[in-house]
């Protein structure tokens, strides 16, 4: 699993976005200056953010975007899950994986299945909240 550009962003401009509220609306150029993130990039990561309603969008002068929720209420794991193909480790643990020939028999799939419950379990345990606390929230996690 390798997370892209695309999910990091999101996570930057949701953090971002968390970290301004009293602002209101925020314009897109704001964001993508204080993260150092091109416009047009921006503008493509946020479409998938509004339309999965993380986020709310008002055009036209004192226009921008908001959080439609307090930070404590969204996840990492939901975010990165609206910008990436996939966080599953290998590709038979996929979401829309053909069903693998080799299962019964594959001696390695107990490890990845435990692999991907931890980072899926990890993943949805850090909130945006935590981000801006500078803390690892969730960093207690035991194995």
């Amino acid at each position: 699993m390798l997370i892209s550009t695309k999910g990091r962003y999101a996570l930057r401009v949701m953090a971002d976005m968390a970290q301004h509220p009293s602002e209101g609306y925020i314009p897109l150029k704001e964001i993508a200056q204080r993260q150092e993130i091109s416009e047009k990039y921006l503008e493509a990561i946020i479409k998938i953010l509004v339309k999965a309603k993380l986020l709310s969008g008002v055009r036209g002068k004192g226009g921008g975007y908001k959080l439609t929720r307090d930070p404590q209420q969204y996840t990492v794991g939901a975010i990165l899950r609206l910008t990436e193909e996939s966080l599953a480790p290998v590709a038979c643990l996929e979401e829309d994986a053909a069903p693998c020939a080799r299962a019964a028999a594959c001696q390695t799939l107990p490890l990845w299945q435990g692999l991907d419950r931890v980072i899926n379990e990890y993943l949805d345990s850090v909130t945006l909240a935590d981000l801006l606390q500078n803390s690892s929230g969730g960093d207690d996690y035991v194995i």
